[in-house]
């Protein structure tokens, strides 16, 4: 299979270029703890579905399924260094998600925040550009680079140097934003669309604080959906099922 220039049929949606974030922990199935390669596939595919209708699509993967830095910190572990460890992790589940995409012809690359050059690009954004230009899939891995910076905020950094339209939150069996935790509150109250400064000042749990200002401070729409729900990406960019979008 080559590579090409020319997009696929773009008729189901508006987006032309946009921002997959996904948690370490949408990866690992009911194993609790690892990756799960039926679910990678999983996540895969409908990556590739997105990806078939020619929208560029750039990601960002946690890495809390195999070391989460905050919780290594609170466990007595100096922070910088488990917040490295945090991002090694993101690295092994991009590695993961290449090679499921791969598998399926779809060309992709990781591209790191930290340098090593055996086994991923480092970040460097014209050449990301022209990467998503010729239709492959970016997945950015180690957060920015550096400590007490999550992957929300790493995904929030990059969807705006990337010129995403949108990022997009594949939350694992949560179809939206609540007022309260759904799976513990048979009342809580689902969002169809809420402002970046409710989700802060009502603690609504979309992204960390930091994220989300970045992302309203250059105006960066998000959409929070159910990841588990098959089809459920493309779906949503064709303006079908159930959301919450955040916005201004």
């Amino acid at each position: 299979m080559a590579e090409s220039d020319t997009p696929a049929d773009t008729q189901e949606t508006t987006f032309k270029r946009v921002m997959l974030k996904i948690s370490g922990e949408a990866l690992m199935g009911d194993q609790g703890f690892g990756l799960h390669p039926p679910t990678v596939e999983r996540v895969a595919k409908e990556v590739k579905s997105v990806h078939d209708l020619g929208v560029e699509i750039c990601m960002v993967i946690g890495g809390g399924n195999i070391f989460r830095g905050l919780s290594g910190s609170a466990q007595g572990m100096e922070r910088t260094t488990a917040d490295y460890m945090g991002m090694m992790a993101t690295v092994m589940n991009a590695l993961a998600m290449q090679s499921a995409l791969e598998g399926m012809g779809v060309f992709c690359r990781v591209i790191t925040a930290i340098r090593m050059d055996e086994v991923a690009e480092p970040y460097i954004r014209r050449r990301a550009v022209r990467h998503l230009e010729k239709k492959r899939v970016c997945i950015f891995a180690a957060g920015t680079g550096n400590p007490y910076f999550t992957t929300d905020t790493a995904a929030a950094l990059r969807a705006n140097e990337m010129a995403c339209e949108t990022i997009l939150m594949g939350k694992n069996g949560t179809d939206g934003v609540y007022d309260k935790d759904p799976r513990a509150h048979d009342d809580a109250k689902r969002y169809d669309e809420v402002s970046y400064d409710e989700v802060l000042s009502k603690n609504l749990k979309v992204m960390d604080a930091s994220a989300i200002a970045l992302a309203r401070d250059n105006n960066l729409p998000l959409i929070v959906f159910n990841l588990d729900e098959p089809g459920g990406f493309r779906g949503i960019l064709a303006g079908k099922g159930t959301y919450t979008r955040v916005t201004g």
